[in-house]
């Protein structure tokens, strides 16, 4: 392949965090036309269609390959100009991560108290579910993700972190009025939260018990938070599985009770980042597999 002018890079990415060819002129103090050129000039350099003209624009596989360049170059400059001096002392450096809600709700948050802060870290965090986080990672918008995902996006790294493991609550009240029978049918039919429409776990474990016959019931209360979904299920909305790390304390005072105490979710997490010798990435990796080998399990266990 050429060499992709520096220019012409940095505006595809413009135009890309803009969403449009008239935003990204006007951040870059250029015309919408030489905006336009810049870009047409790489796609015929790459050979490849880079953007879908779209409002707000949308990147091909191939356009996601040069943000995300673009991106890696943009945090070597930086890196670089700190090492040397050149950084400006107010501008701490910024770390995207993509990482699922529960883990955002249980342990994430305070291994990130964790990070050391000099030189100072600015954490921007995408919340998304732990099985499309690779996305992000995929179009650049993030430098690492906590992702249940164990192959590594093209450029990047994976290490595994641990188990979340998951248990199957509900209240007394709602079991003794709708699973009085068959757990595995009366699942099928019983009315069941979930955290949003792409939230399958409820549907795999009713299948691990019907041998893959059928999934939850179709009453499903949509819940987009962890703390909510918590809640919603605490209430007696519907059953659920909350992580083991939120569900502990509402077992213990008798507000939820477990459906299947020998039949917990173990969901294996990874934390993928960028081939990237960045200070600051190697910070935050180290301090996130540290804090989750303390609240992961390292390997499935039998329960009591």
């Amino acid at each position: 392949m050429n060499e992709l002018p520096l220019d012409q890079v940095q505006t595809l990415l413009a135009v890309v965090d803009e969403g449009t060819f008239d935003a990204a002129a006007a951040a870059l103090h250029v015309t919408p036309s030489a905006v336009s050129q810049r870009v047409k000039a790489l796609e015929q350099r790459t050979g490849r269609v880079l953007l879908l003209r779209s409002k707000p624009v949308r990147l091909t596989e191939s356009g996601e390959v040069v943000v995300r360049f673009a991106r890696q170059l943009a945090r070597l400059e930086r890196d670089a100009r700190a090492e040397l001096g050149l950084a400006a002392e107010q501008d701490p450096a910024r770390v995207p991560i993509a990482v699922n809600a529960d883990s955002l709700a249980t342990w994430f948050l305070p291994a990130l108290t964790q990070v050391p802060q000099d030189p100072p870290i600015c954490f921007e965090l995408y919340r998304e579910d732990e099985s499309h986080t690779t996305a992000l990672l995929r179009e650049g918008q993030v430098m690492a993700a906590v992702t249940s995902s164990p192959d590594p996006v093209a450029g990047c790294t994976a290490r595994r972190l641990g188990l979340a493991r998951y248990l199957a609550v509900a209240t007394p009240e709602f079991a003794a009025r709708h699973l009085t029978g068959d757990l595995a049918e009366d699942l099928c039919e019983a009315p069941t939260v979930v955290f949003d429409r792409r939230d399958e776990l409820q549907d795999e474990f009713v299948r691990s018990l019907t041998r893959g016959q059928s999934g939850a019931g179709r009453t499903r209360h949509l819940v987009p938070a962890s703390d909510g979904f918590r809640d919603a299920v605490a209430a007696g909305l519907g059953w659920g599985l909350v992580p083991e790390l939120q569900a502990d304390p509402l077992l213990r005072s008798g507000r939820l009770v477990e459906l299947a105490p020998a039949r917990p979710m173990d969901v294996p997490l990874y934390w993928q980042q960028w081939k990237l010798d960045s200070p600051a990435l190697s910070t935050v990796a180290e301090v996130v597999a540290t804090a989750a080998a303390k609240a992961l399990l390292a390997k499935p266990t039998r329960r009591p």
